[in-house]
């Protein structure tokens, strides 16, 4: 991507940059990314949005990646194949710090590899090599320090240093013992890391031995014994041998070390590279970062989109930021932003520029997910020099040198941010330049957002099919900028009315009014009740849209109701039925009852009875002969339709058996520790206290149960 250093500046990229620099472990990956500008290579930034959007994955989840500080190796790894050449012991461990940091990433990314795709293909580029810790291990022990048995020859020289240590201990201290009588109170002490007697200085010739100074009284003298002279003397002399064995230890292990050089260097470069995408990860989560929708085509579809470090600052002050909505696209590849000063127009014309420059130099922006940018070869800014973002925001004048440049320069894959479009001359003048300059970047097919006040621009704007009028909303009667831009109407400067704001004298205000062309306040009045009633439209229509949400909520509850009661009245009525016909045949009972005891004629009582039940029962025969001849029916066109469709409905059942099992299969890999669960078919509900393959621990407050993974459902 083409882009000034000016521009750069203007949409305050540095600034970006510092913030995540800091964030870096090692000061290399502070450099590399204080140097970061979007990409020439569209492949290397697409790899670099994904990683980068994968590590801020493992932020926001409990899967986070094993990576810590590490150490930088480039000062020592070229000097490994130089003749006699040997690392220190530091070096050493740095090497095998970075290997097992390695080895711990490799293995994670393996186990890990659908989480993490991106990063995983470039981890498994780099592979452990196990030899590089086995060989440093060999030498030294967990403290650092070179084992013993590092060498045959070492081993030897450090087990006749331990017995002459153990002798000159005993022979020094059996010259205190056989000089008591001189020594002072504290018998001895340490000179020039040497043990010595401390004798009163008075008798220090009746001790044998040689003189190392004495006290700041000078009342206590120091003096070697004479007795350990010959033996410390063998003890240097064999601590010289065992340094010079332990440099011929460490040049052999440098050989060795050596033979991996490459490899160490593609440690390096991964670790490095993970700093790298671990520092923009961590300002993304700060900033609530994501990766919008990638297009190829020249697209900017911005929803909820925040200046960053606007955010960051008034977060800081506890302030409301106000996001914006903003989309350009072949069809309406130009926006004119108008409406009063300090309303927002500038940044949110840096809004879209830096968020443009953050995506194509690999870093997340703040907007919503669902948001689409492409991406643009070249872009051109002309916003000011002394504007900051975190302290208030007011546009710039304009520089018409910087047109000249545009005017050379741009063409269809260039996106132009101009503020203050057509200012810094003679308004009328200015105007009418402006308005060729935009006719000119509209001819090329540039992508353009300019913000002005100039009236024939906005009338230009109208005329042409891809081009857009667009305004900052201002509430009118608070006289307050509400922050909010609005594609499809310009907007007026409100010149008299912020004027008013600020306590300008009304006297004044009403002079400047009757200066003014009445056709201009005309029309400049115009605007502002267009653009109060727009507001006020689209406040009643989000009203509107609100009501019609709830409404269509409620009808579903309607719904939900209706049906509920319609099957209500359905058992109600069955249950009547039910009742009304068990009422008859009591009826019928009682009146035989009343007639048996008038007439005690038991035949007759019988007679009815069986008669009675011979009509219910053959009511019943009758309709059980119907149903069964309507399931003869049925069953045989079933048959039939199975026969016909057996291969269909296989298939279908196949088709609903893998859906299921994907949806547990999803529902098992998004199975967490503290997720809510119940085991099928039971009413008990628990929480996930740890998955161990496709066993699942699940607490229910008085006790654990361990079951299957498929048993289980979330709630």
């Amino acid at each position: 991507m083409q882009v000034s250093e000016q521009t750069l500046k203007d949409l305050e990229f540095p600034v970006i940059l510092e913030k995540i620099s800091a964030l870096a472990f090692h000061q290399d990956t502070s450099d590399r990314i204080l140097k970061l500008t979007p990409y020439d290579n569209k492949d290397y930034l697409i790899q670099d949005l994904l990683t980068t959007n994968e590590y801020l994955s493992g932020f926001q989840s409990e899967n986070q990646i094993p990576f810590s500080e590490f150490h930088r190796m480039k000062e020592y790894l070229p000097l490994l194949e130089i003749e006699n050449y040997y690392l220190n012991v530091e070096s050493f461990f740095q090497i095998k710090s970075n290997a097992l940091q390695i080895k711990e990433i490799t293995a994670f990314f393996k186990k890990f590899h659908d989480y993490f795709p991106e990063l995983s293909s470039l981890v498994s580029e780099v592979s452990y090599q196990k030899e590089i810790v086995d060989e440093i291990n060999k030498v030294f022990n967990r403290h650092g320090e070179i084992k013993d048995n590092a060498s045959n020859n070492l081993a030897e020289i450090r087990k006749k240093i331990k017995l002459l240590s153990g002798k000159i201990v005993e022979l020094f201290n059996k010259a205190v013992r056989q000089n008591i009588e001189f020594l002072d109170e504290i018998k001895e002490t340490i000179v020039d890391d040497r043990r010595v007697l401390a004798v009163n200085s008075a008798v220090r010739k009746r001790v044998k031995g040689r003189f190392l100074g004495t006290s700041k009284t000078g009342s206590i003298s120091y003096i070697e014994p004479q007795i350990i002279q010959q033996p410390i003397r063998e003890l240097e002399e064999l601590k010289e041998e065992e340094s010079k064995e332990i440099i011929k230890i460490l040049k052999a292990l440098t050989e060795v070390i050596a033979i991996h050089k490459t490899t160490l260097s593609d440690y390096e470069q991964l670790l490095e590279y993970l700093d790298f995408t671990r520092a923009k990860a961590k300002f993304a989560l700060k900033i609530n970062g994501c990766l919008p929708k990638l297009s190829t085509e020249k697209i900017l579809d911005l929803k909820d989109a925040y200046h960053p470090l606007l955010y960051l600052s008034n977060t800081e002050k506890k302030l409301k930021t106000w996001p914006q909505t903003f989309c350009m696209n072949e069809q309406q590849r130009i926006i004119i932003i108008s409406g009063p000063n300090a309303g927002g127009k500038s940044i949110t014309l840096k809004t879209i520029g830096l968020n443009q420059l953050m995506i194509q130099s690999g870093l997340l922006i703040q907007v919503h997910p669902n948001s689409e940018i492409g991406f643009f070869d070249k872009l051109f800014t002309d916003i000011g020099d002394n504007q900051s973002i975190e302290n208030q925001l007011s546009t710039y004048s304009y520089r018409l040198k910087q047109m000249a440049h545009f005017i050379r320069n741009v063409d269809e894959n260039s996106l132009l941010l101009i503020d203050e479009f057509g200012t810094g001359s003679d308004p009328e003048l200015g105007g009418a330049l402006a308005e060729v300059f935009f006719e000119e970047f509209y001819e090329r097919k540039a992508f353009g957002v300019f913000t002005t006040h100039y009236t024939n621009i906005k009338i230009v704007a109208e005329k042409l099919p891809n081009a857009i009028n667009a305004s900052m909303l201002f509430d009118k009667h608070n006289l307050t900028p509400l922050y909010r831009l609005e594609i499809g109407q310009s907007g007026s400067s409100f010149t008299f009315e912020v004027a008013e704001k600020n306590k300008i004298p009304f006297r004044l205000i009403n002079r400047a009014r009757k200066k003014v062309e009445k056709d201009k306040v005309r029309l400049d009045k115009t605007i502002v009740k267009l653009q109060q009633e727009k507001f006020e439209i689209q406040k009643t229509k989000d009203e509107v849209e609100e009501l019609k949400q709830s409404s269509v909520q409620q009808n579903l509850e309607l719904e939900n109701t209706q049906e509920k009661i319609t099957e209500k009245l359905l058992d109600f009525q069955q249950l009547y039925d039910n009742e009304l016909k068990t009422l008859q045949s009591g009826k019928k009972m009682n009146d035989w009852a009343d007639e048996y005891l008038k007439t005690k004629n038991k035949q007759k009582l019988i007679s009815h009875f069986l008669k009675w039940v011979e009509i219910e029962n053959s009511k019943k025969t009758a309709l059980n002969t119907i149903e069964k001849k309507k399931e003869k029916i049925v069953q045989k066109a079933v048959d039939k339709a199975l026969k016909h469709n057996q291969k269909t409905i296989r298939e279908k059942q196949v088709q609903i058996d893998e859906k299921k099992a994907r949806k547990q299969e999803a529902e098992i890999k998004n199975l967490k520790k503290g997720d809510r669960v119940k085991i099928k078919d039971s009413t008990s509900i628990g929480t996930v206290e740890r998955v161990d393959g496709k066993k699942v621990l699940i607490n229910y407050g008085q006790f654990t149960a361990k079951v299957s993974i498929f048993e289980i459902q979330k709630i």
